[in-house]
């Protein structure tokens, strides 16, 4: 384990302090839990693993041969 130093406001110190008494916890290990549970809101994700999102835009007005051309046409 490591340590570390963070500073809290003193309400929210109060708060913890208070519910690490009411569930009988030292407040290290109530920041632990809350930092774990918070999180697991942030999946672990390899880049290797993720996808680029297709979308169906409907279908091509233009030729493929022609799309360059049509790029740089004025309006």
């Amino acid at each position: 384990m490591q340590k570390l130093q963070i500073l809290f406001p003193d309400p929210l110190m109060r708060k913890m302090r208070r519910v690490a008494g009411q569930i009988d916890l030292p407040v290290s290990e109530v920041v632990r839990r809350a930092t774990e549970q918070w999180l697991e809101r942030f999946p672990e994700e390899s880049r290797a693993t993720k996808t680029v999102p297709l979308v169906d835009a409907g279908k091509c007005l233009v030729n493929a041969a022609e799309m360059r051309e049509t790029i740089y046409e004025e309006p």
